[in-house]
């Protein structure tokens, strides 16, 4: 009996998938989780044989939980992804993950590749293999790129001048950063730098942070540079504060 965790951050796909494949005589689903931080926890407490995490599933995205879950347990880990990108797949078998399976597979296919995995195989799909071959490489510089990965995690300009350590003082930081933003954006096309970071996660160029670590921190270092105290301004009126003139000296007779 090959004993399975499924996760995906969608109910419907989730139990879906659950419900399909508990159907299988040597295929048994242990646990359920709808994120990528749960799945790992869950991982660690019932020990599966096989994992199956949707690539996209926050926070922060299902190939970081395949990461923590390879790096800890021998469960091996199959990802499913609406979007199946070249340089993603390069970074999951870098990983260790044995399966990448596009949410276009039949309904059947899951059910077939999961013994061969949990028996030692891999399997990855046919398109997406084909594919990795003839990727474009990125053009985007190493700076634009940790703009677009801050940039995903919703932060502001502000923020993500912080993030990038760009950040010298309330101002200056942040007009670097709107520098290097129309360059990352102009390689996808993309309307918004929030969908310019999107595209560059789905190609593989960035890698998902800790959303909640790293704006936290941003925020907190932003608090510090806009709560200095500020000058104490006098209580005298701006007449009264005139400076009076100096009195003459004189010579005692």
């Amino acid at each position: 009996m090959i004993r399975l965790l499924i996760a995906d951050d969608e109910d419907l796909v989730r139990s879906a998938l659950a419900a399909l494949l508990a159907l299988e005589d040597d295929l048994a689903v242990v646990a359920e989780a709808s994120a990528s931080t749960e799945a790992v926890r869950l991982a660690r407490e019932f020990r599966p044989d096989l994992a199956v995490l949707d690539l996209e599933m926050p926070p922060p995205d299902g190939l970081r939980a395949a990461e923590e879950i390879g790096a800890e347990l021998p469960t091996r880990v199959v990802l499913v992804t609406r979007h199946a990108r070249p340089a993603v797949l390069r970074r999951a078998l870098s990983a260790g993950v044995r399966g990448f399976v596009p949410k276009t597979t039949p309904a059947a296919r899951p059910a077939e590749i999961i013994p061969d995995v949990a028996a030692g195989r891999r399997y990855v799909d046919p398109d997406i293999a084909a594919s990795a071959l003839t990727e474009d490489d990125c053009s985007l510089s190493d700076r634009e790129l940790q703009v677009l990965r801050a940039a995903r995690t919703g932060a502001s300009v502000a923020e993500i001048a912080v993030e990038v350590h760009l950040a010298q003082g309330t101002g200056t930081g942040t007009g670097t950063v709107r520098n290097y933003l129309p360059a990352a954006m102009s390689e996808p096309g993309a309307p918004t730098r929030h969908a310019a970071a999107h595209h560059a996660w789905q190609q593989g160029w960035i890698r998902a942070g800790n959303r909640n670590r790293s704006v936290a921190r941003n925020r907190s270092v932003l608090g510090t540079l806009s709560t200095r105290p500020a000058r104490t301004a006098s209580p005298w009126p701006a007449a009264s504060r005139t400076r009076l003139p100096r009195p003459r000296s004189f010579r005692r007779g």
